[in-house]
């Protein structure tokens, strides 16, 4: 009897040890990749997946406008095209911000 089981229970093991080393950690990996690109904000320097550096300055559903450094030319990739961002930009500073309504208050009084 146990015989006859232990081509199963050896095939069990073979596709287990496979999706915990392959499967696994690629689905892992494609779900980080999704999330940083639906994450994308204007003025993230990116890096293509052809290998362009830019600036993000415009962001759609689908359609991402990088800023080339050179001539400031401006070129339309789709977001999937997004290989990694090299830095992520920056918000508008939120001393800034406090000090637009501080100064809003004052001159109300």
């Amino acid at each position: 009897m146990p015989q006859e089981y232990s081509g199963i229970i050896m095939l069990v093991i073979f596709f287990g040890i496979m999706y915990f080393t392959m499967i696994r950690p690629q689905k892992k990996k494609d779900k980080e990749i999704k999330s940083m690109r639906e994450s994308l904000s204007i003025g993230d320097e990116v890096i293509t997946i052809g290998g362009i550096h830019g600036k993000v300055v415009k962001v759609n559903d689908e359609i991402v406008t990088l800023e080339i450094a050179f001539g400031k030319q401006r070129i339309e990739f789709s977001k999937w095209a997004v290989g990694s961002v090299s830095k992520k930009g920056k918000d508008k500073p939120v001393k800034a911000e406090a000090e637009e309504t501080v100064d809003d208050k004052e001159e109300d009084k």
